[in-house]
């Protein structure tokens, strides 16, 4: 039992109990938070914006948290600012400080992203000449670009699709993933889903290819954004654009916009071949774990197709995916921003690789376009859920690090639960001493 508490050393288990404190925490505040934006008196845009201004400033000077992305994000910058192909090498072809930063398991893989996420990298890579806090700072100062980009689109397209501004932004802003991966985290998915917002708010003030081009650039930092270009094709057709034009016309714009952008990255077409880097033998997406737990059984009973098992799950995974989408489409598409967020989130749940940050991909548009209370709270509580989900090292858990981590959040509840009793005894003090005396009765 001993061993079992025994962390690398007191300081990273007093971090560890004391980051899930924190988080367990933020979820609360996130939640009353939301009862609030549900209360007779919500709190305006403006004032959720300052909100979400105040718990990010803390972690901008952070160390990177829950995931080590970020340094292959500076390294692959280097390696374009270095000329080297860095879809063919991993980012130990560079060498150095910022490559041995780089999570083992990616130091050896080419870069999954598009040229201009790989432009805004090399362009930092300069700057910074190696400086890993100035460049961490850039990577941090990208993302909540990104981010703010998210929290200027939601009220409007909540707006478009008769959804409470406020409740938007509560959900897809302020809610604890992109508090602790997109700005924490300063993923690049940040960027993606700011310039997919900023497409589709332009779309819907009928400006179609300004619309193209930016979801077309969401897309060129990460491909499931070009999804979007359906939704500007369909909101095209309604604004009366005839079905043949308007998808040419989107087309040719984004293959156009693909084409400058590549070509002003210099970085080639190689990202779309290994857009399966992301793909690792733990993965824990769902066609992963099935595709594994067949391969153990098939294993078990001596069958050679054993390690055929996981690429067949991850090919019917995306095979479902695709019928999945099309039939979202088909039937939601008079609400073109609630469709991209169900397939975005199809296309997370069914792909071959998931992190807690993809759920975001479907999230933010549902967030502004969900048609009940119930999928907004159903969606919220998957949030809760999958913030609790990753160590704040990025690593995988041992059992020792799981019960440190299940002690700070009980020591959050405990908390929690402290101050809500505080709380309700105060109430219950106020109420007594204003509630009126009873009156004396008069003298015989």
């Amino acid at each position: 039992m001993r061993e079992l508490l025994a962390p690398s050393s007191p300081r990273a288990a007093v971090g560890l109990v004391g980051a899930y404190f924190g988080i367990v925490l933020l979820i609360a505040a996130w939640a009353l938070l939301g009862r609030a934006v549900r209360g007779p008196e919500p709190p305006a845009p403006r004032a959720l914006l300052l909100v979400l201004a105040v718990w990010s400033a803390p972690l901008l000077l952070a160390p990177p948290l829950f995931s080590r992305d970020v340094y292959s994000y500076l390294a692959q910058g280097a390696m374009v600012d270095a000329h080297l192909d860095v879809y063919a090498h991993g980012p130990s072809r560079l060498g150095g400080p910022l490559a041995d930063e780089v999570a083992l398991l990616w130091r050896h893989t080419g870069a999954p992203y598009g040229p201009v996420f790989l432009a805004v990298a090399s362009a930092l890579s300069g700057p910074t000449r190696g400086d890993l806090p100035a460049g961490l700072l850039g990577m941090r100062l990208v993302a909540l670009a990104g981010v703010a980009l998210m929290a200027a689109a939601l009220p409007r397209l909540a707006r478009h699709s008769g959804a409470d501004p406020a409740a938007a932004l509560w959900l897809g802003a302020l809610n604890p993933l992109v508090l602790l991966h997109l700005v924490a985290g300063a993923h690049n998915d940040a960027v993606m889903l700011g310039l997919l917002g900023a497409g589709l708010v332009a779309a819907l003030g009928r400006w179609p290819v300004p619309a193209a081009v930016l979801v077309t650039l969401a897309a060129l930092v990460k491909a499931p954004a070009a999804l979007g270009l359906v939704a500007v094709v369909v909101l095209r057709i309604r604004a009366g654009r005839r079905p043949a034009r308007a998808v040419l016309s989107t087309g040719l714009t984004a293959a156009a916009t693909t084409v400058a952008a590549t070509a002003a990255a210099g970085t080639g077409y190689g990202w779309t071949g290994v857009l399966d880097t992301p793909v690792s033998a733990h993965n824990w997406a769902l066609t992963s774990l099935l595709g594994r737990a067949t391969g153990a059984l098939l294993d078990h009973f001596g069958s050679g197709l054993a390690p055929l098992a996981v690429p067949a799950w991850h090919t019917l995974g995306t095979a479902a995916a695709v019928i999945a989408v099309l039939v979202i489409w088909l039937r939601l598409r008079p609400r073109p921003v609630y469709a991209l967020g169900l397939s975005l989130a199809v296309v997370a749940a069914l792909g071959p690789a998931i992190r807690p940050w993809y759920a975001l991909w479907g999230l933010f548009l549902l967030a502004a376009a969900a048609p009940t209370p119930s999928v907004r709270h159903r969606t919220a509580a998957v949030t809760g859920v999958l913030a609790l989900a990753v160590l704040p090292s990025g690593g995988r858990a041992d059992s020792g690090q799981l019960m440190l981590a299940v002690c700070g959040g009980a020591l959050a509840l405990v908390v929690l639960w402290q101050a809500h009793q505080a709380h309700q005894a105060h109430q219950a003090h106020r109420a007594h001493r204003t509630q009126p005396a009873p009156a004396l009765g008069r003298a015989a």
